[in-house]
């Protein structure tokens, strides 16, 4: 299906969607003071070595120490077949090691290692440890893969180390493309080692590409027809970067000059906007309900106001549908990741559940990200996971609530007040005083003067002193005070 790349540069953020048949699919976004970390190399020191888990964390100059599983460290003999030795018996601390994240900080969590190093080129990703030769998963033919390694091995010395995995992209590519790449990588690899000498940990020693050269050298296809950016100075920059090093794609690059920004014109803003919400309305008048954890994400599935035009089970089904569409779309554009149940509505004919799950299933297959889907569960859901390696959406725009803490939720005015007739009535009791005053957000007050107006007077006149009442406009709604006067 025909896509097109827009590219929106500012001093402070790069900002990338891409659209297929004027609908936006997905949208990436990296700030300046916090670009994404995932690609980079680093030698990093070992800090801590954690036994009971198999795993350490290393100091590569971030804000939060790293995490490195024993699965993710790379060993000669493991990579023969031997059993992989425990972590106590090959990391200590204080230990200097080379190491590339696989995946950005998210939340709390730090960002996650790996000691296998692995450089993407053009064509093909360079092994630098391994002798391997392989091909993209997405490459399905047998006797193709085959042709394709034996090409790749005729132009591989028996001297030079290191594996190589062919890229989707490299199908059709030259033997001259590809023994170009096989130097670029190469080289790149005898820098970052050469950097390396003398150095202290931590240090970074390869920088992987901005997101703007990511798209072009990961995300631009034959089916792309344009690549709209709206920064001439970036454009120039994007196309020597494209003719030395993708250069099927520079000719698609298309400086946009017009008087609207580039993102208000294809109606991008207000997608971003959308994206962020809780609740996603279907055009049948059912509805979604997206709640993102740090661990997991859950969407329920709503008819709304959707009542069919047969029956009830009829109605149940054509929402599952639209949903299952929905749902596919929106993990993409908002980049969730990890686990994710999808609480469909109950369907009791099995077809109606096989329909929806085929459904599903043929939505995700255009997704670039690895996904897992199970079938449905015993209590209707079904259980995925998405491979999450940068934030969300949500998370690289949004920050927990100030007044709720995340929570979604706030306590309710007549709560409050509950909770401040204790505490007035525990003041009372701790401190010798004539009045004791409530400052409190004017929603509060309100309900003090009004509903609770019966239940503040019987506890003064039980304390025996007088309570005053104030309204703060600049309180939150949980927010309250009691001055002794």
């Amino acid at each position: 299906m025909a896509e097109q790349f827009l590219i929106n540069f500012t001093p402070e953020e790069t900002r990338v969607a891409s659209l297929q048949q004027g609908v936006v699919q997905e949208l990436h976004i990296e700030r300046n003071n916090s670009c994404g970390v995932v690609g980079n190399i680093y030698l990093g020191y070992v800090v801590r070595v954690l036994p009971g888990m198999q795993s350490a964390f290393i100091d590569i100059g971030l804000e939060r120490s790293a995490f490195l599983h024993a699965a993710d460290i790379w060993e000669e003999r493991a990579a023969n077949g031997t059993e992989q030795r425990s972590i106590e018996k090959i990391l200590t601390a204080g230990q200097s090691l080379r190491v590339q994240v696989q995946k950005d900080p998210i939340g709390t969590k730090g960002a996650r290692l790996t000691t296998q190093i692995s450089i993407a080129g053009r064509l093909l990703v360079y092994l630098p440890q391994d002798d391997h030769v392989g091909i993209s998963q997405r490459i399905v033919d047998e006797e193709a893969r085959e042709k394709l390694r034996g090409r790749i091995q005729a132009l591989l010395s028996p001297e030079d180390r290191g594996g190589f995995i062919l890229r989707t992209v490299g199908l059709e590519a030259s033997d001259e493309e590809l023994a170009a790449d096989i130097v670029y990588l190469r080289r790149i690899w005898q820098e970052i080692k050469q950097r390396s000498v003398g150095m202290f940990p931590p240090v970074l020693l390869h920088h992987d590409l901005t997101l703007a050269q990511r798209v072009l050298r990961d995300l631009v296809t034959q089916e792309t027809t344009a690549v709209l950016i709206d920064s001439r100075e970036n454009f120039q920059k994007l196309k020597v970067f494209a003719q030395e090093y993708v250069p099927q794609v520079s000719d698609r690059l298309v400086h946009y000059t017009g008087d609207r920004p580039l993102f208000e014109l294809h109606g991008i803003e207000d997608e971003i906007q959308k994206a962020l919400a809780r609740r996603v309305d279907l055009k049948s008048g059912g509805y979604l309900i997206f709640d993102q954890t740090e661990a997991m994400t859950t969407i329920d599935v709503n008819t709304g106001g959707f009542v069919g035009a047969r029956n009830f089970n009829d109605t149940i089904f054509k929402t599952n549908l639209e949903a299952a569409l929905t749902v596919a779309h929106q993990l993409r554009l908002r980049n969730l990741g990890g686990i994710i149940i999808v609480d469909f509505i109950d369907m009791e004919d099995e077809q109606h559940q096989a329909a929806v799950l085929a459904e599903f299933k043929k939505a995700l297959a255009s997704d670039r990200t690895r996904v897992t889907l199970s079938e449905f569960t015993q209590l209707g859901l079904i259980e995925m996971t998405r491979k999450r390696t940068r934030e969300s959406l949500a998370q690289i725009l949004c920050e927990p609530c100030p007044v709720c803490g995340g929570r979604g939720e706030i306590k309710s005015a007549q709560t409050v007040c509950y909770e401040i007739l204790r505490e007035l009535l525990r003041e009372a009791r701790q401190f010798a005083t004539r009045e004791l005053r409530v400052i409190a957000a004017p929603v509060v007050i309100e309900k003090f003067l009004e509903e609770e107006a019966q239940a503040l007077t019987m506890l003064s006149d039980f304390i025996g002193r007088s309570v005053s009442l104030h309204a703060e406009s600049g309180y939150t709604q949980e927010q309250f005070d009691i001055v002794l006067m």
